[in-house]
């Protein structure tokens, strides 16, 4: 008996990707809760760990082993992920804000967000100056100065802030460039004595590591500013600094202030059960301030609380009694020094030594391997009995959302050609365009139809996904978009959760189609399985439409966007996708086409590049047009991962019946991506060789990753690379 999907009823958003929440968001995956809808808020795809940020410092992890793929994770548990920094957070109205978007409503929250170690009021440092958190910026930031090999003179760096934090940070960076033969002075300021909270020994071990670094104290001795490759002091002195970072003290991020929560210091107040002065809102991590028992910021505290946390998520959402955080008096420390050793802290004891290091590495990557290896969406179980071709029928992968989910092209042209004639004056057929020509008035109306079954969790990114692809049919024609009526199909929520859903997805689409000259006017609505966000769209000819019948032999090929988008968001259901190439795919979707296609109005022929891929739209183009086409395979952008993927056999579901377009094309990764079916692509046009130049120039100006990837000639109409 066919049982339908539960209804959401309750959202429950985390904002921030802190260590606390992602080991929420690992359990939930495990034992998702019916009726909750879970969003992640977070400014970039990946959380980096800070147990291991000193060893990366060093030189001893690549980048990509201090991150947590958050998008993964998102995937794993069911959450929609929200790219973007919350500002912003109204406990009345139970909204956080985030710019760029509506803001986003929520029955339950959670603060995550960590601290921050900018030095707002120390004159030149948010110029010259990197603070050690957000652990991402200043990760990035190292990451790019200590790999700059253009570089082979002495390189300067100092650390401000002599906490046990900065004598990680100076140790760790001071043995990188050393390594690198690149160290010139190294220098740890404080105002105060260097480790002056930490115990006799602590300090005395670190001193002697300090000494045997080459690192040089600068103590009791205040900073006055900050200038390029400069430090001056309170008392006149100065210190070189190429690299200048803050490790200064924890601060909270500004935005909490405003939230009206009951606050100390500025973090928000939190009882053993971790919520706030208001019983809807959680927080934990370093934001937090533990009221009932005050303990230093330490990453050890957030992942004990992430258990209670996820309890009492939980327990809010089903009535069940709360559970308290008794958080440890001690705990273990363990301080990197630079090369492969550590010092071991706990309870008075100390022992440290390349031992204790391999020990820390242990701990830090047991804590990482959660992450790492996340159980893959599982195929279709399919029962006892049933026809003998369903397993055919069914594939070996999961339908792709976007233009993966779309019908192949052999069987749209069938019931295409199977339509009687077109019988009325006032509509002109236009051979292989996706878009009709309507004669109303005098005026050329042009007007097509698309649909996308959603490939992201988020309303507002599937929202402006579907409207830039939405758009392409008619900015492929050169027309000035006019009017939208919107066809949604909407997951089984609750009339609350129906209203939230529906206010981001009609505000953020409305923002594209304002932008882009047109108005949504109307639509219709209803209720299925999953979320589908589709646009009928009508736009203006002031002149003879762009089709797909004008090219002309010489024409020069010019392409808008880069390829990849059905590989990447493939392998992203399949939890097989970097972070970061989701996140840039999504912005490249995200972008609309409208400039574009004023620069390519003088176009001899164009089309917009989606669901039966280049090589697909490209071989419509030439037999509309009567030509062959050479395509430049090296010249053809790809996107971030696109080309790895390919490589790793990742297809989208409609790729083998694109490939059937051009059987006779070389397979390859490369080439494979000429036939992955694109969401929002790019457009194709055929430009005269005199103009090509000028206008892939004005294309590049305004933003777009353009390229030339070929030309056309006379001939049959097939595909040939060069």
């Amino acid at each position: 008996m066919y049982s339908p999907p539960l209804p959401a009823t309750k959202d429950v958003v985390l904002i921030g990707g802190g260590h606390a929440h992602a080991l929420v968001l690992l359990k939930w995956g495990m034992r998702p809760l019916p009726g909750a809808r879970l969003t992640l808020i977070n400014p970039g795809p990946t959380a980096p760990y800070s147990g291991m940020l000193p060893g990366f410092v060093a030189g001893h992890y690549q980048r990509q082993d201090l991150d947590i793929d958050l998008v993964k994770l998102a995937r794993f548990c069911g959450a929609r992920l929200i790219l973007g920094a919350a500002d912003g957070l109204d406990p009345q109205a139970r909204l956080v804000n985030v710019p760029g978007r509506a803001p986003i409503a929520y029955d339950f929250a959670s603060i995550d967000v960590g601290i921050t170690s900018e030095m707002p009021d120390l004159p030149g440092f948010a110029t010259h100056g990197v603070p050690a958190k957000p652990l991402g910026t200043f990760a990035s930031s190292w990451e790019a100065f200590r790999n700059d090999h253009g570089r082979t003179d002495p390189a300067h760096i100092a650390v401000i802030g002599g906490g046990v934090a900065g004598a990680e940070l100076v140790l760790a960076m001071a043995h990188a460039l050393s390594r690198q033969g690149r160290l010139g002075q190294a220098t740890l300021i404080d105002s105060g004595p260097v480790l002056g909270q930490a115990s006799p020994e602590v300090a005395k071990r670190l001193r002697r590591a300090f000494s045997e670094h080459r690192v040089t104290l600068v103590e009791n001795t205040g900073v006055d500013r900050v200038e390029p490759g400069l430090i001056h002091l309170s008392d006149g002195r100065e210190v070189l600094s190429d690299f200048t970072t803050g490790a200064a003290g924890a601060h909270p991020h500004d935005w909490i202030a405003g939230s009206g929560l009951t606050l100390h210091q500025g973090f928000v107040t939190v009882d053993e059960t971790l919520q706030s002065s208001d019983p809807n809102v959680f927080a934990v991590g370093d934001c937090a301030h533990l009221g009932f028992s005050p303990r230093p910021k330490a990453g050890v505290y957030a992942v004990r609380q992430a258990p209670i946390l996820y309890h009492n998520l939980r327990a809010r959402l089903t009535a069940d009694p709360l559970r308290r955080y008794r958080p440890q008096k001690d705990y273990l420390k363990l301080i990197s020094m630079g090369r492969k050793e550590a010092l071991g802290d706990r309870f008075g004891l100390q022992f440290s030594g390349a031992l204790v290091w391999g020990w820390k590495n242990r701990i830090d990557q047991a804590f990482m391997e959660q992450f790492r290896h996340l159980p893959q969406m599982e195929q279709v179980k399919l029962p006892a009995e049933h026809t003998y071709d369903l397993p055919e029928a069914l594939g070996d992968k999961p339908m792709c959302g976007g233009c993966g989910a779309k019908a192949g092209r052999g069987a749209l042209r069938a019931a295409l050609t199977a339509l009687t004639p077109l019988q009325r004056q006032d509509v002109t057929a236009l051979p292989g365009d996706d878009a009709a020509l309507v004669q109303t008035g005098g005026v050329q109306q042009v007007i097509t139809t698309d649909h996308l079954r959603g490939l992201v969790l988020d309303p507002v990114v599937m929202a402006r996904i579907a409207a830039v692809h939405a758009l392409g049919d008619i900015w492929a024609m050169a027309a000035d978009p006019q009017v939208a009526t919107a066809n949604l199909i909407l997951p089984r929520l609750t009339p609350a959760l129906q209203q939230r859903t529906l206010s981001e997805i009609m505000s953020s689409a409305g923002e594209i189609f304002h932008a882009a000259g047109a108005d949504i006017v109307g639509g219709h609505t209803s209720i299925g399985d999953e979320l589908s966000i589709g646009f009928t769209v009508t736009g203006l000819c002031p002149s003879a439409p762009v089709t797909l019948a004008g090219a002309q032999p010489g024409d020069v090929l010019i392409l808008t966007k880069p390829l990849g988008s059905g590989v990447i968001m493939a392998a992203e259901m399949a939890g097989a996708a970097n972070g970061d190439w989701v996140a840039a795919a999504l912005t490249r979707m995200c972008q609309p086409q409208g400039a574009a296609a004023r620069i390519l109005s003088g176009a001899h022929a164009m089309t917009d590049v989606t669901g039966f891929g280049l090589a697909g739209h490209l071989m419509g183009l030439c037999e509309a047009s009567g030509l062959a086409a050479q395509v430049d395979l090296a010249a053809v952008p790809l996107m971030q991962g696109a080309a790895e993927l390919s490589a790793g056999s990742i297809r989208s579901s409609l790729f083998e019946e694109n490939r059937a377009i051009a059987p006779g094309l070389p397979r390859g990764a490369e080439a494979d991506l000429l036939f992955d079916p694109q969401t929002a692509g790019g457009l194709l046009a055929a430009i005269a060789p005199e103009t090509a130049d000028k206008v892939l120039k004005q294309l590049q100006d305004a933003g777009y990753s353009a390229a030339r990837i070929g030309s056309l000639t006379s001939g049959t109409a097939e595909l040939h690379l060069i």
